[in-house]
């Protein structure tokens, strides 16, 4: 159960704030954007900023991802790890790479796969990260991409932090 009541969506700006969020997620309402109705000015740049990394991003699916599956694990976001693991899976992540997550350095992981997971996990573990890790990515990504993953990245530790510290209720 969240920490948190989930609070009314019945003024006109909650209400709006829900039907765009409807619109942007297929029709779901996730309980993510609705402890945010608190305020609704945070709901919809939380909502916007999801938007743009994840639809608007050259950064391609599978690696973005992968990467956000890395996040939830190591930050314990269960909510997360559930609703990406159905996307990487849709991506063409395998099960076995999933289940080793983790322990990625002995598990079936590509050269890419690889830099953006020794990337995913010093962001997460300890914010900086090592010159050799950071130099590993150029070489399978342009800078554009970099810099979108590095805001995947923390906008899913922002995410985990925000579901993990509310104990926001899983999606049925």
């Amino acid at each position: 159960m969240a920490r948190v009541e989930y609070p009314s969506t019945d003024s006109a700006e909650a209400q709006r704030t829900v039907d765009e969020i409807r619109r942007q997620r297929n029709g779901r309402f996730p309980h993510l954007f609705h402890i945010q109705l608190y305020n609704p000015a945070i709901a919809d740049a939380w909502l916007r900023l999801g938007t743009a990394i994840r639809y608007q991003s050259e950064l391609d699916s599978a690696t973005r991802e992968l990467a956000i599956c890395l996040v939830a694990r190591t930050t314990g976001a269960e909510y997360e790890w559930r609703a990406h693991r159905a996307l990487a899976l849709a991506e063409g992540v395998s099960e076995e790479q999933l289940a080793h997550i983790l322990d990625w350095r002995s598990a079936d992981f590509n050269d890419r796969q690889r830099a953006v997971l020794a990337l995913a996990e010093q962001l997460t573990r300890n914010v900086d990260v090592d010159d050799a890790v950071f130099d590993s990515v150029p070489e399978h990504l342009n800078p554009r991409q970099l810099v979108e993953l590095v805001a995947t990245i923390a906008y899913y530790n922002m995410v985990a932090r925000f579901l993990v510290g509310l104990k926001i209720d899983l999606e049925t």
